[in-house]
């Protein structure tokens, strides 16, 4: 059952067909949470003891982090997948996987500078976390410059994959950066196996935003996986169709 089921997922119109209700659905849900998390954790959560109210861009920041980091991890997998099987929708989840993760790898440097100027005096320092997350933000610019490169795009999906796999050693490097060298950046705060360093009022709002950044992930990894299987597929009989339908 399984098997078959990950066979029907290499199928373009298949996956454009059956992932629409959940397209629509992520979609609702991800901007309810997102809108009920900034709410709460940007008006109503305590401001910190130390940084005051300017560490509220946390529940911008360590979401956006967090997701651009596990993004990564889709990518390269899909990127195995498509190399190993050859499927069609794994070099297509490969490529919308690097432009989502490459906007909230920007929005996690960005978020970072803002708030490191009122905690540490400076937008940018070239400590260990720092660095490797702009390294990420230049591996999935990188992906997307390649797609860009190739006129042939089976070279262009094959080159990507590589480079996907190769880039992932970054990931662990980036979660490792705060134990094994001397950064501006502290510990995880929020740990599933042992006690949590943070106050529950900052907690739950922090833990709304980032599933709201996890679904909302998924919805825009859908919507760009449809539209570029229209993009691929558009000389198929199934998609010339939907486009008589929609006329």
């Amino acid at each position: 059952m399984a098997w078959q089921w990950f066979h029907r997922m290499g199928s373009p119109r298949w996956f454009y067909e059956k992932f629409a209700p959940w397209e629509k659905g992520l979609a609702i849900i991800a901007v309810i949470l997102l809108v009920v998390g900034a709410i709460w954790g940007l008006g109503f959560s305590p401001a910190e003891r130390l940084q005051g109210n300017s560490a509220r861009i946390l529940y911008i920041h360590v979401p956006a982090a967090i997701v651009a980091m596990a993004g990564y991890y889709v990518m390269a997998i899909s990127g195995a997948v498509g190399l190993i099987w050859r499927m069609k929708m794994a070099f297509i989840s490969l490529k919308c996987a690097a432009h989502i993760g490459a906007v909230l790898t920007f929005l996690a440097l960005f978020t970072g500078a803002l708030w490191g100027k009122p905690t540490w005096g400076t937008y940018w320092e070239w400590d260990a976390r720092m660095t490797s997350t702009l390294v990420l933000l230049l591996l999935y610019l990188g992906i997307i410059a390649l797609q860009s490169a190739y006129s042939n795009q089976e070279a262009a999906d094959k080159t990507s994959a590589i480079l996907a796999l190769v880039g992932s050693i970054n990931i662990p490097i980036i979660y490792l950066s705060v134990k094994f060298w001397n950064t501006l950046h502290q510990g995880a705060t929020i740990k599933i196996t042992g006690e949590s360093s943070i106050d529950a009022s900052m907690a739950y709002p922090l833990i709304t935003m980032i599933l709201a950044y996890y679904l909302a992930f998924a919805w825009l990894m859908i919507a760009h996986m449809r539209a570029e299987i229209l993009q691929r597929e558009r000389k198929t009989v199934w998609v010339q169709d939907l486009v008589k339908e929609s006329e």
